[in-house]
């Protein structure tokens, strides 16, 4: 037996392959579903099946893909309703393949159709527990994202009892040595205090998960919901789109028109420029913003972008934009652009930030705070600072005064080139500064 861990950095998502024998299970598989294909070329084994934990709302799952193409049978939770080809998987069923066999506990929670994938070996031990994003290191899932979407909606507060005995009654009741594999590591916007960490044991969690230490389930629903991320405005749309089943990856990567300078254009929706901030300001469109590509392009550009918006994508070559496609695509954005333009970047210019005018005067600006709520309230940079967290700037920049020059900070420097991208779109007639990274000189020590 093998248990093969695939970790996209850029969504800190993890997918796991299980191989026995011959036959290969995946769980909760990314958007590109070529590397399964790859490690089961590499073993000689055939994928025979998928599972799903829930529908995931971080990123869009290759499930309904890897089935019309190898013929995999897809296993879920009947409470999902998903509404392509599946076999349920629920309480007690059990998959056997090769040398081991998979049993499934309805772990609701983070969503009422959760579920937890318990591994037995060949030897008929419990050895590895697969918890999607019920538990994490260090960390259990998030319980307010299913509110208002998929088959089942409930309340945060009741998702949240639910996953206090998901935990005590399912999870912790496993043995201590059994390996804890989670759907998530650090930077997920699943969870609020997730471990660097890629593995772990019950026992371990047990002891050191502030979650599942010994509390009422009054404490365990105030702590928990307590303190929780934003919610990008993609989730949901992802959400119907893994309960649906997504299009075949490649096709879709490679359906947006290739456009090389902005006179082809024939509208004049939204623009997305990849480029370094720096460049960006040196000339751009217009009507574009910037979200620089990044390690977390694919979370700001969900998290800026609705998923009902069109847009183009500018970058520095077709290869560069083709993989800036296939970040699109992990969030199901791709089918939103409408094309790409490398050739052509604008010529509209934005000024850059000048420290030293900044601290002569610096009651001649009006300075704004993208960082989130969170960040801010463990402590303001600049206290005659206005917050508004990135995620809700573009519906919110009309409240800000336009009096001065507005600049614009975060805690590192890429919330903020975004951010006065944002405003300098918004705002014809008046100056927008990006701090960057000369927000690191005013942090307090």
């Amino acid at each position: 037996m093998k248990i093969e861990q695939f970790y996209d950095k850029g969504l800190a998502h993890a997918s796991y392959a299980i191989l026995s024998r011959n036959e290969i299970i995946l769980i909760d598989p990314a958007r590109n579903p070529k590397p399964y294909y790859d490690f089961a070329d590499t073993h000689q084994a055939k994928i025979v099946g998928v599972i799903e934990t829930h529908p995931h709302a971080d990123f869009v799952s290759s499930h309904l893909e890897i089935h019309h193409t190898t013929g995999a049978t897809i296993y879920v939770s009947a409470l999902l309703g998903a509404d392509y080809p599946h076999q349920s998987f629920d309480d007690g069923d059990r998959i056997e393949f090769g040398e081991v066999s998979l049993e499934a506990l309805n772990t609701p929670g983070h969503s009422p159709d959760s579920i937890s994938i318990l591994l037995i070996d060949q030897n008929g031990e419990e050895h590895a527990l697969f918890t999607g994003d019920t538990l994490f290191i260090g960390d259990v899932g998030r319980p307010d994202l299913r509110e208002n979407v998929g088959n089942i909606q409930d309340k945060k507060e009741a998702l949240a009892k639910k996953l206090y005995h998901s935990t005590r009654e399912k999870i912790m009741t496993l043995p201590d040595d059994v390996i804890v594999y989670p759907a998530h590591g650090a930077g997920s916007l699943c969870g609020k205090n997730i471990s660097t960490d890629l593995e772990s044991t019950i026992g371990r969690e047990k002891e050191q998960n502030y979650a599942l230490q010994d509390m009422e389930e009054s404490a365990f629903v105030d702590l928990i919901l307590a303190d929780q991320p934003w919610v990008p405005k993609y989730f949901q749309y992802n959400v119907a789109l893994n309960k649906a089943g997504a299009e075949n990856f490649e096709q879709s990567i490679h359906a947006a028109t290739a456009f090389k300078r902005f006179s082809d254009l024939t509208d004049n929706v939204l623009i997305v420029d990849t480029r370094k901030a720096s460049d960006f300001r040196a000339g751009h469109h217009p009507h574009a913003i910037n979200i620089p590509d990044s390690g977390k392009f694919e979370t700001w550009l969900g998290s800026v972008v609705d998923p009902s918006e069109s847009f183009y994508l500018v970058g520095y070559s077709s290869e560069q934009l083709h993989e800036m496609m296939k970040k699109t695509a992990k969030i199901g954005y791709e089918k939103s652009v409408n094309g790409l333009i490398w050739e052509d970047t604008g010529s509209q210019q934005e000024k850059t930030f000048d420290k030293d005018a900044f601290d002569t005067k610096p009651n001649d600006y009006t300075v704004l705070d993208i960082r989130n709520d969170g960040e801010v309230a463990a402590g303001k940079t600049f206290e005659q600072a206005l917050h508004i967290p990135l995620p809700r700037l573009r519906e919110s920049a009309d409240a800000l005064p336009v009096d001065k020059p507005i600049v614009v900070h975060c805690a590192g420097g890429l919330r903020s080139a975004i951010g006065a991208s944002i405003l300098a779109k918004q705002f014809d007639n008046v100056t927008v500064l990006d701090m960057g990274e000369t927000i690191k000189d005013y942090k307090k020590n």
